[in-house]
Formats: structure tokens, C-alpha cells, sequence
């Protein structure tokens, strides 16, 4: 019987009437999330769901769109982005006060098909010698917003190939068309998350991009402050980095909070 039937049917009667936990009404919780988590928060999303009974509606972005999206007047509860976003949005008012926390963080390394010999990449020279002989290259392109292709953009110029990797580049709009893009063959190295290499069948990662490059990416959750499912969507962000969420975490290449 319906909550608000059994509330009506007691007023009727004069009587009171007291629900049980599992008798709280559903709530919508809207996610917003980098695509880079995807893997992992796919099944944080539906254990939550079913051992709660709220619905969780999340969408996957680049950083930089989710930004906009939301700048726009996109509502959404929860967002899930790097935590150098999640800390802009925090001094910028965008989020409910106390409500960020790190959840996961991955490393940055060099995707190349199972079976293919591993460039040695160990040093930055190597690493850039390694990108100027390879057939074709797949990393996020800046143009979508993706933090770590913007970053990698940088650094490529930095050590004066952005052109010659440009000009044999693929470019795609996250982790996971990258991962893609290597596996079918039509490139020959990827550059983006180890965790996403990972969990990419045909796909085995090659190393890790060498010092001083990017070595971590750490990513964490927030409840926006125009969040109309506060409860329910704290109760989400709760979820991400409890002890019990640390296992899909590494199920999905990711490092806990901590590592390093």
C-alpha cells in the first residue's frame, strides 16, 4: 500500500501513523560525471539504486563540458570531475559546503594493442622519441573540453613535437574513444588513463608517462548547492568513497585516495 494512501486512510481513522525506513519515497538523483569514471561508476550507480531505491541518472563528459553545461543552468545533484574542477567549483559557491571528497585517482599512461612491443618510455626523451616514431598517436582533443588532452597539448608543445604529433594525431573526446581507437587498430599508441587501458579488452598498457609529466589524476564528488534531492544525492556522494565502494574502484584500474 502507497505511503500517502496509508497516511489518508489513518487520518480518516484518527489514528497515527509511522512509516518504516524503507518506506521513504524514491528520490532522483542526476550525476554528472567525467567520462574517465565511467567504468567504475556505472556499477557504484546501480548497487546504490538498488540497495536504496533512489534512481540514478547520470551523464558522462568531458570536464570542461560538464562545466559549461552546468554554467548554462543544466541542474543536475552530484557531480563526479577532477579535483582541480571540483575545488574551482567549491571557492566558486557552486557546490553544497563540506560535501567534496576524493574518491579515485588513476595514472597517465601509453595504451598499445595486446601482442604489440612495448616502446621503452621510461625517461621523457625516450617518451618523446617513442611518440615521433610511432605510426599514429590517439589523445583527447582539447578542443572538447578533456583536462588531460589540454594538459597533454601543452606539454607536447612544451617539447617541441606538438606539431609532428598533431600531424599523424588522433584525436577523439575522451578515455574511452581513445582506448577505441587503439584497439581496432587504427592507432598505434594511446595516451590517456591507465584505468581505462586496463579495462579495454586487446588493449595493454605500455608504461607510464615518465617524470615530469602527469603522473596522477585524481578525481572526486561533490552535491551541487542548487541540488533539488539533497538527502538522496549525499547519500550517493557517501557511497563513492566508502569502504565498501573501494573494490569496484580497483575492479575499474582505479588507485584509492591515498595511493601513490
Amino acid at each position: 500500500m502507497a505511503v500517502d494512501r496509508l497516511v489518508a486512510i489513518a487520518a480518516v481513522l484518527g489514528v497515527a501513523v509511522v512509516t518504516p525506513v524503507t518506506m521513504v519515497r524514491a528520490a532522483e538523483v542526476k550525476v554528472l560525471a567525467a567520462l574517465a569514471v565511467q567504468d567504475a561508476l556505472g556499477p557504484l550507480a546501480a548497487h546504490f539504486s538498488s540497495q536504496r531505491g533512489h534512481a540514478v541518472l547520470a551523464g558522462y563528459s568531458t570536464v570542461g563540458a560538464i562545466r559549461k553545461r552546468l554554467a548554462e543552468g543544466e541542474r543536475a545533484d552530484v557531480v563526479v570531475l577532477t579535483s582541480e574542477a571540483i575545488d574551482e567549483m567549491e571557492r566558486a559557491g557552486e557546490l553544497l559546503a563540506g560535501s567534496g571528497a576524493p574518491v579515485a585517482a588513476t595514472r597517465t599512461g601509453l595504451a598499445i594493442r595486446a601482442g604489440a612491443a612495448a616502446p621503452d618510455i621510461s625517461t621523457l626523451e625516450k617518451f618523446r622519441a617513442a611518440l615521433l616514431a610511432a605510426r599514429s598517436i590517439a589523445y583527447t582533443d582539447p578542443k572538447t573540453g578533456g583536462a588531460f588532452g589540454t594538459y597533454f597539448a601543452r606539454e607536447l608543445e612544451r617539447m617541441g613535437i606538438l606539431e609532428a604529433v598533431n600531424a599523424k594525431a588522433v584525436l577523439r573526446r575522451g578515455s574511452h574513444e581513445i582506448a577505441k581507437a587503439v584497439a581496432s587498430g587504427e592507432a598505434e599508441f594511446g595516451v590517456t588513463f591507465i584505468s581505462t587501458i586496463t579495462s579495454t579488452p586487446g588493449l595493454k598498457v605500455a608504461g607510464a608517462l615518465p617524470p615530469p609529466l602527469l603522473g596522477v589524476e585524481r578525481f572526486s564528488v561533490a552535491v551541487l548547492r542548487e541540488s533539488t534531492s539533497r538527502d538522496a544525492a549525499l547519500g550517493f556522494a557517501h557511497t563513492l568513497r566508502d569502504a565498501a565502494s573501494a573494490d569496484q574502484w580497483r575492479a575499474a584500474g582505479f588507485e584509492l585516495p591515498g595511493s601513490r
